[in-house]
């Protein structure tokens, strides 16, 4: 009981428990809107009580140095569950693709998860992501990431910016993410672009009929097809993503601890 109320112990508390709230500010599933503030900051609290005995905090006082680490620990957090969603959103990007060729790029939806306008074809993958993400205990890893982020990232470390690798992984992984995002929608994006490409012959061979009547309905048509025979690779090319989202935490928490 004095462990837990001793005022020594306190600096190591706040500085563990801001590292957390922002990690959670931040990452998917748990940074949405859907889910009520006061479960993230409970969630957060307590977690941050159980990794308070796991982590050894060291001597640290309120002096000059503890505002700088407060926004340290802030930074680690946010961007740890930064990159998270940032390799998740390669599935809107997809999706985004897949509906600029069907023509639904223009019938954009309000995610009621973030707040911002998504398509509806990544709309679709994003939530089939999610329960994916779910349905293998994900979100598990995710936070077992943040816990184990105090291996990496002791409390009394600052971050080595002047490292050139922390600017070339994240280059890195942006590339990852486009890539995945042309290896999901490539396969529906190549039969509408086939689509497109009989279109053109029929408008010549045919002139008169319409094809910008017939063409919409039916790129509509080939693409909904198209999905359910690709839908088992794209529960394959989430697999991958879900791979390179926990070996990115992984490799940036290791930078980020001068490793």
């Amino acid at each position: 009981m004095l462990d837990v109320i001793d005022v020594n112990s306190l600096p190591v508390f706040l500085l563990i428990l801001v590292r957390v709230v922002a990690f959670f500010a931040t990452m998917p599933l748990f940074s949405y809107r859907t889910i009520p503030r006061p479960f993230k900051l409970g969630l957060s609290f307590f977690l941050a009580f159980l990794i308070f005995y796991t982590v050894d905090g060291g001597s640290i006082a309120f002096d000059g140095t503890y505002l700088f680490l407060i926004m340290k620990e802030a930074l680690v957090g946010l961007l740890i569950g930064l990159i998270a969603y940032i390799i998740l959103s390669a599935v809107q990007i997809a999706g985004g693709f897949i509906d600029f060729q069907m023509g639904f790029a223009i019938a954009n939806v309000i995610d009621p998860q973030t707040g911002a306008q998504s398509p509806l074809t990544g709309q679709y993958f994003y939530i089939i992501a999610l329960l994916f993400l779910l349905s293998v205990n994900g979100h598990h890893i995710l936070i077992d990431g943040i816990v184990n982020s105090y291996h990496f990232i002791p409390l009394d470390r600052f971050i080595p910016f002047q490292n050139e690798n922390i600017a070339q992984f994240v280059i890195e992984t942006f590339n990852q993410m486009f890539l995945i995002a042309f290896q999901i929608a490539i396969p529906i994006v190549g039969c509408l672009f086939l689509v497109d490409v009989a279109l053109g012959i029929v408008a010549k061979t045919v002139p008169q009929l319409n094809v910008f009547v017939v063409g919409l309905p039916l790129k509509i048509f080939v693409s909904f097809v198209a999905l359910l025979f690709f839908m088992s690779l794209y529960v394959v090319l989430v697999k991958h993503l879900f791979e390179i989202l926990f070996t990115t935490i992984r490799g940036l928490m290791q930078l980020f601890g001068g490793g």
